[in-house]
């Protein structure tokens, strides 16, 4: 979207690809040319900004573009059609880079952001920083799981291909899965200070682990925007010089001193990998992840999934299996388990989505393969009868499942999910009469159904990376 922007921007000269000779050229066009130059860098500025209104970046961009807006306007064009022709064309594209700064800082995609990044604030701030600051240490559950939530609908912001929505929705979540690490790291149990009588060097470090302590709720506050008046660098050197501290300290002497001196430094390195976030995103590779490694590995594994499920639903349309390819599909979990995701919440869900879709064919192919072996005795209980009978009905909705291609509004999306219910339905009013093996058929099959609809929900939710 900002590549296509900055081609119809900056794709011709301003004189409408007749340049004059620079010797012989009019004094108008020169100045145009010059405002093109400026206006030409502002218009990579504009289509990488992913900031608000309120921002003092938002602020500079609308004043310097104004700014060109009036000079573009106050040369002089004689009357001269080839230069109006141009000037005309100078306004339009600082009208249209204005229009672009607004629609960045004001899109629905990019207040959805910012409206999640102030949840997370919220939650943080009345969950770690205030409890901190009166004394308490103590992280609750709930909270690790709210976190976990609002990572999970940031990863679902859609983006539409645009630049500046891709960076802000990558900054929320390098940030808010950083604090997350954090939080979850002050939840396990931390390193247990040594007795001072131990060593000499002990109450250094006992001293240097409270510190730590407060660091974290320190990085915590940075992250999350909770904190006016320290900064990254700052909290960088402070930690930096408590390994300085840490490593001046002589407990060659002492295992169990040294084991303990070499916790801390973990600890401490464990927050300064957090630090680096400042300049984070600016880097295209960064936030574009259609060329990352791992996305690109992914992908490859989804691309041999689809054709093994692809022979697998043609043969089962015949009614017989042969082609059964559990062994390779366990492998591309293995492959997938494998999958480097750097910490990034996308690719992690760009993995996590990846090995559902190799799972419901397992799934599949399991249900297949339980149906062909099914034997029903004579004496077989009848609920237990009922049980088999929604399950055969599941298979067939499974293969239509997987083999769906459309969008949530279409027809056979709505048939699929209403029928899939019904099937929920009848396993409800399943009357096991206390038959044990009744009861554990009818868990499993409900389990089976509620995994299909929620693969086929998956299947229609339009996510990207």
């Amino acid at each position: 979207m900002a590549v296509r922007w900055l081609c119809s921007l900056f794709g011709k000269p301003f004189d409408g690809g007749k340049r004059m000779e620079v010797n012989n050229q009019h004094p108008s066009m020169a100045r145009l040319l010059e405002l093109q130059n400026q206006v030409s860098s502002l218009g990579q500025q504009v289509c990488a900004f992913s900031g608000l209104q309120s921002d003092r970046e938002y602020r500079r961009l609308e004043r310097e573009l104004s700014r060109l807006q009036v000079e573009v306007d106050q040369v002089e064009t004689e009357g001269r059609a080839q230069l109006q022709q141009a000037r005309k064309r100078a306004a339009q594209e600082v009208e249209g880079l204005l229009r672009l700064l607004e629609e960045n800082a004001t899109h629905p995609s990019r207040l959805a952001i910012e409206e999640l990044s102030q949840e997370a604030q919220r939650l943080v701030d009345e969950g770690v920083v205030a409890p901190q600051r009166a004394g308490a240490a103590e992280i609750s559950d709930e909270l690790v799981d709210a976190l976990q939530e609002l990572v999970l609908r940031l990863t679902q912001v859609k983006t539409g291909g645009r630049v500046s929505l891709r960076k802000a929705r990558y900054r929320a979540l390098t940030r808010l899965c950083a604090v997350q690490e954090v939080v979850e790291g002050r939840t396990r149990q931390q390193t247990l200070p040594l007795s001072e009588d131990t060593h000499a060097a002990v109450q250094h470090i006992n001293q240097v682990m409270v510190q730590v302590s407060n660091a974290r709720s320190q990085l915590v506050a940075l992250l999350m925007g909770l904190s006016g008046r320290d900064s990254c660098a700052h909290l960088s050197r402070v930690l930096t010089e408590m390994l300085v501290e840490l490593d001046a300290l002589d407990v060659s002497d002492n295992a169990a001193v040294r084991n303990y001196r070499k916790q801390v430094v973990e600890e401490i390195n464990g927050l300064l990998k957090h630090l680096d976030l400042e300049g984070e995103g600016d880097d295209t590779h960064r936030y574009d992840l259609a060329q990352n490694d791992s996305i690109r590995q992914i992908e490859a594994v989804r691309g041999r999934v689809f054709q093994l499920q692809a022979e697998v639903l043609r043969q089962s349309q015949t009614g017989e299996l042969a082609f059964r390819p559990k062994a390779e599909l366990q492998g591309l979990l293995t492959h997938l388990d494998e999958v480097d995701t750097a910490r990034n919440p996308c690719i992690r869900e760009a993995r996590r989505r990846a090995v559902l879709e190799v799972q419901a064919v397992i799934t599949f192919l399991d249900l297949w393969e339980a149906l062909a072996r099914r034997l029903p005795g004579s004496e077989e209980h009848p609920s237990h009868r009922a049980v088999w009978q929604v399950l055969a009905s599941l298979s067939e909705l499974q293969a239509q499942v997987l083999g769906f291609d459309g969008k949530r509004a279409d027809k056979s999306y709505m048939m699929l999910e209403e029928l899939l219910t019904k099937q929920l339905l009848t396993l409800d009013a399943v009357d096991t009469q206390g038959d044990e093996s009744t009861k554990v058929a009818r868990k499993q099959a409900v389990k089976i159904a509620q995994n299909i609809l929620s693969y086929l929900d998956m299947k229609t939710d339009e996510w990207e990376y």
